[in-house]
């Protein structure tokens, strides 16, 4: 069993079909959400830094939270779409280590599902296509709060839906790849324990001696297979699980950077600046949505 999979679910934000044109271009688009599209007709293209992705008919896509990513479409798009937030109990993501764009081929099982989908949630869609519009924190609130008003049976199979359909990525080789470390054994250790304790006050020389390495020698080789030294990464995690807190938490910043491991509030605030681009109070009023 997969413990992971079991802490985690979904909620519905919105669900619709709808026939897109060239005003659908957005760049740079960073949501605390995810979105799922099953493509019935045209053509369109998500890209990232990975690359660019060819929406076409009869395939699924995802696009986990917190992906950067550019939508376009030259001429026409036929798109049902999903929007929905992930609910974690550790607060870490089910696509932690996989923030790219999916693609599998879809089933019609996967139209029907969808128009389930629909069904139990008529008006769900969105008035405006802009992100700007529609990931401000009033307008997330609102949408998640239409949950509380579905028929209990409603709301079971809503999720259930969602899960089948976040589930056929799962089983996708992409999926599969970014889950599979290629760390060696020492270096993987220390993630796993970076990602487990990252509110701890966690040092270099720690890590080094749980590896029974030197510290310059693990820094080192710490670097060359995660890309980063181990207290940037330990900063990355910190700062991942405090954006987690932010959109799913009433929790203070200071509470937040006590929980996420950082000493002060003003450091937290200049790390998160650091890593974000935006402050703390930018950030929550953007993307807060509970």
């Amino acid at each position: 069993m997969n413990i992971k999979f079991v802490k985690t679910t979904f909620s519905l934000l919105n669900a619709d079909y709808v026939r897109l044109n060239k005003s659908w271009n957005y760049k740079n688009i960073l949501s605390p959400f995810y979105r799922l599209y099953l493509i019935d007709g045209g053509h369109g293209n998500l890209t990232n830094l990975d690359g660019s992705v060819t929406l076409e008919s009869g395939y699924l896509y995802l696009i986990p939270s917190f992906t950067l990513c550019n939508y376009d479409c030259s001429g026409f798009l036929g798109q049902y779409y999903i929007q929905f937030i992930e609910e974690s109990w550790s607060g870490s993501s089910l696509f932690l280590h996989n923030r790219k764009i999916f693609k599998v081929k879809a089933r019609e099982a996967d139209f029907q599902i969808f128009r389930q989908l629909l069904s139990l949630n008529p008006n769900r869609g969105l008035v405006k296509n802009d992100p700007a519009d529609y990931e401000k924190s009033v307008v997330l609130h609102g949408f998640q709060e239409l949950n509380n008003l579905l028929p209990l049976a409603s709301y079971i199979e809503t999720k259930g839906i969602i899960l089948q359909l976040v589930a056929r990525f799962l089983n996708s080789e992409e999926f599969r790849i970014g889950e599979k470390s290629n760390f060696p054994p020492r270096v993987q250790q220390a993630v796993d324990y970076i990602e487990s304790h990252f509110h701890l006050n966690i040092t270099v020389e720690e890590l080094a001696e749980r590896a029974s390495q030197s510290p310059d020698y693990f820094s080192r080789q710490f670097n060359v297979h995660t890309g980063e030294r181990p207290l940037s990464y330990l900063q990355f995690k910190r700062i991942e699980h405090a954006q987690f807190l932010m959109v799913q938490s009433e929790l203070s910043f200071n509470e937040i950077a006590l929980k996420t491991g950082f000493e002060s509030l003003s450091y937290f605030s200049r790390i998160f600046k650091q890593r974000t681009g935006q402050t703390p109070s930018e950030y929550k009023k953007k993307n807060k949505i509970v």
